[in-house]
């Protein structure tokens, strides 16, 4: 049975993954992925922003525990240089081949251009030029060419993997999703409901050609019944990504402009408090899965069954009274199966 009694999509495999690092020092956490593997867990995912960076938890992971499948989720496309990308996703994929995706993505203004001082600029343009530059790469060429965004002149790489690495792009929007399905394995996807996922996938399929391509969606989960406390605490997460430009736009084309236009004008005249009593409970509920343990399981399955192939679960802190490991067990597959 296909984890969570899931339903494969043109013969891509259905994959329950987990966000990374886990809680706690990244050298007391082998024991930890192995009994995610044990549970049935087959991928993790980490991501990069103000933590750990995305490779070296998987570098850890890649030694402890070969049953599992590294992936970001995702490298900002603008803070790395070319050369430096190319040599950290081809020495990955060299400790562990066959098993690494490298996942890529703009980012947001914030990250870019506030916490590293780089330009945001031309976001699609960027992420496009960097996919393929890597593809050029991690050809074992010499690489001198002219990209959109930067050039590249003589650089070849020293080191060639046995397994190239799936490239993966994140998306939110129609540019960024045919462009995955265009030059990229496959999407990364976040904040947005399993019934979402149908309208996203249907663009990553048509302009694929019919050629399978993996969707990558992160899932927001907080198995507890005290909902109102989740709800008041997703607001805040809710209200720090929605108001981000890039997810405004994605929400609206979504069809949410309607139910988070209370919130987006308080945010706007700066009344915070307003901004966060303006969303309401049917937009946290869409967005954060929450509730027993089998109701998130049945939601998790909800975004597999409409289009999503890999899961990267997110266990989120929003009842003080939930235990992330207990959480992490009651939503795994084993505990379905």
């Amino acid at each position: 049975m296909n984890a969570y009694g899931a339903k494969s999509h043109d013969g891509m495999p259905v994959r329950p993954g987990m966000t990374v690092p886990l809680p706690g020092h990244l050298h007391a956490q082998r024991d930890k992925l192995v009994e995610l593997a044990d549970m049935g867990y087959t991928d993790i995912w980490s991501a990069e922003a103000d933590g750990a960076d995305a490779f070296t938890p998987l570098a850890l992971a890649a030694a402890w525990e070969p049953r599992l499948r590294l992936g970001t989720a995702i490298v900002p496309a603008y803070t790395r240089s070319p050369a430096c990308f190319a040599q950290s996703v081809a020495t990955l994929a060299d400790a562990a081949p066959g098993r690494f995706a490298i996942g890529i993505g703009s980012s947001s203004n914030v990250i870019v251009e506030r916490w590293n001082g780089i330009p945001f600029e031309e976001p699609y343009k960027k992420v496009r030029d960097v996919v393929r530059f890597l593809n050029d790469a991690l050809s074992g060429e010499k690489v001198a060419k002219s990209y959109d965004t930067f050039t590249v002149d003589g650089f070849r790489l020293g080191i060639k993997p046995e397994t190239k690495p799936q490239i993966l792009v994140a998306a939110l929007r129609e540019g960024m999703l045919r462009l995955a399905a265009r030059e990229a394995d496959g999407t990364i996807i976040n904040w947005l409901s399993p019934e979402d996922v149908s309208r996203v996938a249907a663009v990553v399929n048509e302009a694929s050609g019919g050629q399978p391509k993996e969707i990558v969606a992160r899932i927001f989960v907080c198995p507890s019944e005290n909902t109102e406390t989740v709800r008041q605490a997703a607001r805040f997460a809710i209200a720090a990504y929605l108001n981000v430009p890039v997810y405004a736009a994605f929400h609206a084309w979504l069809g949410r402009g309607d139910e988070l236009r209370g919130m987006w004008d308080n945010w706007k005249a700066g009344d915070r408090k307003a901004a966060l009593a303006a969303i309401p409970d049917s937009v946290v509920d869409a967005l954060i899965i929450h509730g027993s343990p089998g109701h998130c399981r049945e939601r998790i399955k909800a975004y597999f069954d409409n289009g999503v192939t890999t899961s990267s679960l997110a266990i989120m802190p929003f009842d003080p009274e939930l235990r992330h490991w207990d959480a992490v067990r009651a939503l795994s597959p084993s505990a379905h199966a």
